[in-house]
């Protein structure tokens, strides 16, 4: 990929919330953190269009939580079309992690993700999108 340079003028107060921004996000420079920025902004915009994206959800729950498995299935099946691979991993004895990656349109992944994250027993829940190319 072709790198371009380009000057960037700057009010004093955005200059060093900039800079703090690249402090705190551990970036190597201005230009990385101003690239993230935009390519954040890119894929955000992307959602609002409900275009095709690709992502994440995150749950963590309780497994002994009475029929929150069966119902989490069910819900993974009605969405079957979206679902790539689903991973499971036990935390402790009371606590799974499953992390369902997807791919489809915006609006109907954070449908799905919502109706997820809303189950009794789901103690946290995020989806992570991102654009497919």
């Amino acid at each position: 990929m072709l790198l371009k340079r380009f000057g960037v003028s700057l009010e004093e107060n955005l200059l060093k919330a900039l800079d703090s921004y690249v402090i705190k996000n551990q970036f190597p420079n201005r230009s990385q953190a101003i690239r993230f920025l935009i390519n954040k902004n890119l894929v955000e915009k992307k959602w609002e269009e409900n275009r095709e994206v690709a992502g994440a959800i995150v749950l963590v729950y309780d497994h002994h939580k009475r029929d929150l498995q069966n119902k989490s299935t069910d819900l993974q099946h009605e969405y079957h079309q979206m679902i790539l691979s689903v991973q499971h991993i036990h935390l402790d004895h009371n606590n799974c992690l499953e992390t369902i990656a997807v791919r489809g349109k915006a609006r109907m992944l954070k449908e799905l993700s919502d109706k997820l994250i809303s189950l009794k027993g789901i103690h946290h829940g995020k989806l992570v999108m991102t654009t497919t190319g």
